[in-house]
């Protein structure tokens, strides 16, 4: 209304112009009069002409241009009344309730139904997208998407304001004897709007309206979709045991098995129109549309699994490790990507494939325990890389996971006596001695053969770390669960040696890594590495028990994860000085624990009949309830049938989960689906403030679901 008398008013002043020049046009004769009396005749003539003729133009065309005006104004109206009638894009009026208040043709058109039924219904009725929730109450506007008859709108509701609600906005559009009205039809249109500003959300006369736009995105979506599919994604392809393989297979056969092998990928990859290329003699790039992405997804990689089954008398079945990069912002990103998934891929075991996209990391298969390598090349090149790193610095503080175990605790000593051996300083970072590692612990603090700050805790350590220090991380690759991560932060020289497969939290930056998840502990990886120091380094008997006994207790007294080069560093270590039978007595087990172990054990449930399930309660006692429930676990995996065992604890508010197996079963993954992660034969998972109960339900329910699907 404001607006509307503005105009006016600026119309107005226009029309008066002419009468305000006469008064310039008097006052301008005056002045004449002063030049000559003829030049003042001349003005007064000029003068009284122009005011009459203005006065008779203003009077006689005043009325004749307010018509016109009227008559425009109306005219104007009708246009833009026509023109939101006849609006290409579908528009709605709503009440503040939703309640379709008024409609356009095209609308209308699109919903196929009248305008007389549409203002009989809500917009919810109209549209399942469109929920109650989705009316803007609180906001201006509210977006969403509709897919609607094969279409797909995008729509938009704001909330509109009038101040006043005018005779000519609640008369209805669609006049007498329009289709889809009657005679009648006006006036029904009238009660309906009426009606529903009555049962508005605010009882009584109205002036909120909701205005319903939609906005047909059918093509715009269809574009995008195909842009999204026709990008490249980058893969690679490795072969994980190409050597093992060819060692054991006759010469004569090496070109049948590689033909067989190129054969196998070249068709499976064709199916997905991607390029393959061979780099390597057991390495491959492919490139794909990212449209073939999700068949891959569909069928788990199985290539997998076909190339498994080649068997030309080959004694190990042969793996693949498959990595792509998707959803990055060029191609040579996600190559990148994938390059950075292999090594996470052949860090986890092989046998598997992993997505690494822009926002997480998935995994497919990795069913298979792995192959041991027998080849000891990658621990004699680590060796002699660390060995350089060392002679460049002269402080080393060595590192393992929280609450540490005896092969956490048994490495350490390891590294220890390597560095130290190069006439390096080196200390040993532990918060709190457990029961896992009390009873070799005190052999070393109790020690005059050891100095007093050979063991440290994490104040000590970040005070003493400086440009001229190595941060030594072994038997973790998670930052998260070290037992100083600030260390890694303040290190600028970091070293990782861990058995453990990796997951998507590494340690990044690690100016040497050496993980290797075919080993069975930590322990045994770096009794491999003192044997290739070129110092010949004499481990003391105290020493030489810490290590064995971590490989003791990583391996369950050798029964599980291990390998020949597990034995060799057995040997290696019993030539050294460790006692078998002392390490024994160090960890025998109090009456206590063991009736602890012995009831956890009873209560086993069987599901699937493969895999046994115990919830227990660890009581007081010397026996960590964290080793106690890993002592169960693993005892649980001498009932026949049992491929996999979960020892489910509950400690106070929290629950913790500790899987063993002892099949071809990967633990791993089961426990990286419930949040947690380890190895394929040893994993754990931790829930806070959940009880014993639910957590063995969700578990169960996943065992079932991953059984089903043929993930285990």
């Amino acid at each position: 209304m404001n607006e509307k008398r503005d105009v006016e008013g600026l119309y107005n002043r226009y029309r008066q112009v002419p009468l305000y020049l006469i008064g310039m046009f008097c006052l301008m004769t005056v002045f004449m009069y002063f030049v000559g009396i003829g030049a003042g005749v001349i003005a007064t003539i000029f003068t009284a002409v122009y005011g009459a003729v203005s006065i008779v133009v203003f009077l006689r065309m005043n009325a004749l241009s307010r018509d016109r005006y009227v008559e425009f104004a109306m005219e104007h109206g009708k246009m833009q009344k026509e023109l939101i009638k006849e609006f290409p894009v579908p528009y709605a009026l709503l009440d503040e309730d939703g309640k379709v208040v008024w409609v356009n043709d095209e609308f209308s058109g699109i919903t196929e139904t009248s305008k007389r039924k549409l203002m009989k219904l809500n917009i919810v009725q109209v549209f399942e997208e469109v929920t109650e929730e989705s009316l803007p109450y609180q906001e201006d506007v509210t977006e969403g998407e509709i897919a609607f008859n094969g279409r797909e709108y995008r729509y938009e509701i704001r909330r509109v304001q009038v101040n006043k609600v005018e005779p000519a906005m609640e008369e209805t559009d669609a006049q007498p004897g329009e289709a889809g009205t009657d005679g009648d039809g006006a006036d029904e249109q009238k009660k309906e709007t009426k009606s529903s500003h009555g049962g508005s959300r605010h009882h009584g006369k109205t002036d909120t309206f909701l205005a319903f736009y939609m906005f047909d995105v059918t093509v715009v979506n269809q574009l995008a979709q195909e842009n999204h599919d026709q990008k490249l994604v980058a893969g690679l392809i490795y072969i994980d045991n190409y050597d093992e393989i060819f060692e054991s297979l006759e010469e004569v056969r090496h070109s049948l098995l590689v033909a067989l092998v190129d054969r196998k990928i070249n068709k499976y990859m064709a199916n997905v129109d991607a390029i393959v290329k061979s780099l390597e003699k057991d390495k491959y790039m492919f490139v794909m549309p990212q449209k073939y992405l999700d068949q891959l997804k569909e069928n788990k990689f199985a290539l997998l699994d076909e190339v498994k089954a080649i068997n030309i008398g080959n004694d190990l079945p042969l793996t693949l490790s498959i990595s792509l990069g998707t959803d990055y912002k060029s191609f040579i990103e996600n190559f990148e990507a994938a390059r950075s998934a292999m090594e996470l891929a052949l860090g986890r075991g092989g046998d598997q494939a992993v997505i690494k996209s822009a926002d997480r990391i998935t995994y497919f298969g990795g069913k298979s325990q792995g192959t041991e390598k027998s080849t000891r090349v990658k621990a004699r090149v680590k060796t002699l890389a660390f060995k350089e790193l060392l002679e460049t610095k002269e402080k080393v503080i060595i590192m393992a996971h929280k609450n540490p175990d005896m092969d956490a605790f048994g490495s350490g000593i390891g590294i220890y006596k390597m560095v130290t051996a190069l006439g390096k300083t080196a200390h040993i970072v532990v918060n709190e001695v457990s029961s896992a590692i009390s009873p070799i612990y005190g052999n070393f603090t109790s020690s005059n053969s050891y100095p007093a700050d050979m063991i440290i805790n994490n104040d000590q350590a970040l005070s003493l770390v400086d440009d001229d220090t190595v941060v030594v991380v072994t038997d973790v690759n998670n930052p998260t669960l070290t037992e100083c991560e600030e260390l890694l932060a303040y290190a600028k020289s970091i070293v990782v040696f861990d058995h453990h497969r990796q997951t998507k939290d590494v340690i990044a930056n690690a100016t040497l890594s050496y993980i290797e998840p075919f080993a069975s502990s930590a322990c045994e990886m770096i009794a491999e590495m003192l044997q290739y120091m070129d110092e010949k380094i004499k481990l003391r008997p105290t020493e030489a028990d810490a290590m064995y006994a971590g490989i003791l207790i990583d391996t369950d007294n050798f029964l599980s994860k291990t390998g020949v080069r597990t034995f060799e560093a057995a040997a290696f270590l019993k030539r050294s000085g460790a006692d078998v039978m002392r390490v024994r007595k160090m960890f025998r087990t109090d009456i206590e624990t063991y009736r602890q172990k012995a009831e956890g054990v009873s209560h086993a449930e069987m599901v699937l009949d493969a895999f046994a399930i115990s919830i227990i309660t660890p009581g007081d006692g010397p026996e960590s309830p964290v080793v106690l429930t890993a002592k169960i676990a693993n005892e649980m995996l001498n009932i026949a049938g049992v491929r996999a065992s979960f020892v489910i604890a509950q400690m106070g508010a929290d629950v913790k989960i500790s899987a063993r197996a002892i099949d071809d079963v990967n633990v791993q993954i089961i426990m990286e689906r419930m949040g947690g992660g380890g190895h394929a034969n040893i994993a754990a998972a931790q829930f806070e403030n959940a009880k014993a109960e639910d957590i063995k339900k969700e578990l169960v329910g996943l065992l079932n679901e991953m059984y089903k699907e043929g993930d285990i």
